[in-house]
């Protein structure tokens, strides 16, 4: 099964996001911040990651560049997914490595695909 770790601190939107995938065939992980991703990380290695770009702490654009820096982290797919919708965030989104940026609120249908696409599944 494809599993899909979800970094997203509003519990809202991560089940929202988390119900979407689940219900689509996805086994999902949440994290709440970038830290506790990395803890999830170093249990399991997920086949995509659903990334918010606004996190405490360290935030989804340096989240990002950081696992695409990493030899074991580099080839997992990164769908960004934030509010932040102008063409500037997308590219600036897509520079730090990301394979795709979504906007919230999230259309099922759109993130069901796009995740798809990137796992083959």
């Amino acid at each position: 099964m494809t599993t899909v770790l979800i970094v997203e601190d509003t519990m809202t939107e991560a089940a929202i996001i988390g119900g979407t995938l689940r219900a689509a065939g996805f086994e999902t992980v949440e994290a709440t911040s970038s830290e506790d991703a990395k803890v999830k990380l170093g249990q399991r290695k997920p086949d995509l990651i659903v990334l918010d770009v606004v996190l405490p702490g360290e935030s989804g654009f340096e989240f990002c560049r950081d696992l695409k820096d990493k030899p074991e982290t580099t080839g997992i797919p990164i769908v960004m997914c934030s509010t932040k919708d102008s063409e500037m965030d997308k590219f600036w989104g897509m520079k730090q490595g990301a394979s795709a940026y979504l906007t919230k609120p999230v259309v099922p249908d759109e993130l069901v695909r796009t995740v798809k696409l990137l796992t083959k599944g």
